[in-house]
């Protein structure tokens, strides 16, 4: 059954005390929120203010009529007689999108249809009326009303329960959709959706549909190379801290970031005035003391003799530690390489603590890739597997690098986790220098392209899902 518009009803206006009545029973009406009381309510203070003997009310589900409330209390068991005959009263009013009523008006201009309605008088007598409900234009449901015995619905009563069903037919309505379950509402939005797809001024909206499902369908079908990584950085595969060897100030510089440097060669110098004063002090203290133990030996006094030994081992010691630190304030290259860190040109004269990084130096020749990954691509990733770089400096010549780490620790870097990945080249270039920066990806296999483009919001479901549903 197909919901039609019906006629537009002629009745007039309703009297001034058919109207307070008319709005006292839409005021029972919405002091309800759900469907069945709200109708329940209405069909009992209806039948209580017009003098109605049953007043019953029924909704389309499909295409058959839902009895969903009696004003006298009768179970509405389905399937049992008096709720069929109502049914079938109802669905005389509905079929023929006008109100039905019984016995027949002389006044009226059309004659109608009351099979149904004679079969539910045969067993009671009285008249009945039915109307139908309409809301949004739609024939949704309709209104039945029974007196029994003399008292006969007339035209003014049957204009009333018009009025009635144009007042609160709407707010029933609404009441009805917003009970509906989610999959009837979701059938619901796509029948309406496929019927107007139907309609010839959209052939452009369907040919458009039927491509997007074929490349779909590609798309799931097809495979093709599956990629993680992130950015990149590349590093020297050896890199050597050069600290400051002991308190001191700076003195000279030899090198700044950028410059290459040979193995043994001097690159910072600390001030070493102290030292050789320091130096000078204990040579004099080491020739007092070979004095006085000569002296002693002289004397054969045992005792001194002793004593000046030991404090000439002591200013031996001394002056050798004096020496070594003398030495190590000359600080050179471990190895061939380049500068890449410290820049101490700006800083001569100033005191240096032991400990403090100076200047880092990493080989030329020999380099590392580190690749942060995010956390969600991470279990995909295998020591061994092969992918490319691409570097900002270089970004015409992507380079074949193979994962040979996977840190098995978590860091947060702008808002995310990311494990950094180690990886070796397996090329070289002249123009590589440690510092650069691009992107590397990481082949880690192969998976349908649909699978690849939506993965992540297949991801994002799978841990709302978790979420809410554990």
């Amino acid at each position: 059954m197909t919901p039609r518009k019906p006629p537009r009803s002629k009745a007039a206006d309703p009297g001034p005390d058919v109207q307070t009545a008319l709005l006292d029973l839409y005021a029972h009406l919405l002091s309800h929120a759900d469907l069945r009381g709200a109708a329940g309510a209405l069909a009992r203070q209806t039948a209580m203010q017009f003098g109605y003997e049953r007043v019953c009310i029924g909704f389309l589900r499909g295409d058959r009529v839902e009895l969903i409330a009696l004003s006298d209390g009768l179970p509405a068991a389905s399937g049992s007689p008096l709720v069929e005959r109502l049914t079938a009263a109802l669905t005389e009013a509905l079929d023929q999108r006008a109100s039905v009523m019984l016995p027949e008006s002389r006044s009226q201009a059309h004659p109608r249809i009351t099979l149904a309605h004679r079969r539910l008088l045969e067993a009671e007598d009285g008249s009945a009326a039915s109307v139908p409900i309409v809301a949004a234009g739609a024939t949704v449901g309709a209104l039945c009303a029974q007196r029994r015995g003399g008292a006969v619905i007339g035209p003014p009563d049957l204009e009333a329960l018009e009025h009635l069903a144009c007042l609160a037919g709407p707010a029933l309505n609404l009441m009805r959709l917003n009970e509906r379950p989610l999959r009837l509402v979701i059938r619901e939005r796509v029948h309406q959706f496929w019927e107007r797809l139907k309609q010839p001024e959209r052939s452009g909206m369907r040919y458009a549909l039927i491509g997007m499902a074929v490349l779909l369908a590609g798309m799931a079908a097809v495979p093709a190379d599956v990629h993680v990584g992130g950015r990149a950085r590349l590093e020297g595969a050896v890199q050597r801290v050069l600290v400051a060897p002991a308190d001191g100030f700076l003195k000279r510089v030899h090198a700044r970031p950028g410059d290459s440097v040979q193995a043994g060669q001097v690159l910072i110098e600390m001030a070493e005035q102290d030292l050789q004063l320091e130096k000078v002090r204990w040579q004099s203290q080491l020739a007092q003391f070979e004095n006085a133990y000569s002296a002693a030996n002289a004397r054969a006094d045992r005792a001194q003799l002793v004593i000046n030994q030991s404090r000439i081992a002591e200013a031996e010691a001394q002056l050798e530690l004096v020496e070594m630190k003398l030495v190590r304030g000359q600080i050179g290259a471990p190895f061939d390489g380049i500068v890449i860190q410290g820049d101490l040109s700006q800083t001569l004269g100033s005191p240096l603590q032991q400990g403090n990084e100076l200047m880092t130096i990493a080989q030329r020749d020999q380099f590392r890739v580190i690749v942060e990954v995010d956390e969600r691509d991470v279990a995909a990733l295998r020591i061994g597997q092969s992918g490319s770089v691409a570097l900002s400096a270089l970004p015409w010549n992507s380079l074949a690098v193979r994962v040979k780490r996977i840190t098995p620790i978590a860091s947060a870097l702008e808002g995310r986790n990311v494990f950094e990945v180690e990886a070796e080249l397996l090329e070289k270039s002249a123009e590589l220098r440690p510092g650069l920066q691009g992107n590397a990806r990481i082949h880690v296999g192969r998976k349908p392209l649909l699978w690849s483009g939506s993965r992540r919001l297949i991801q994002g479901a799978r841990m709302a899902w978790w979420e809410w549903f554990g």
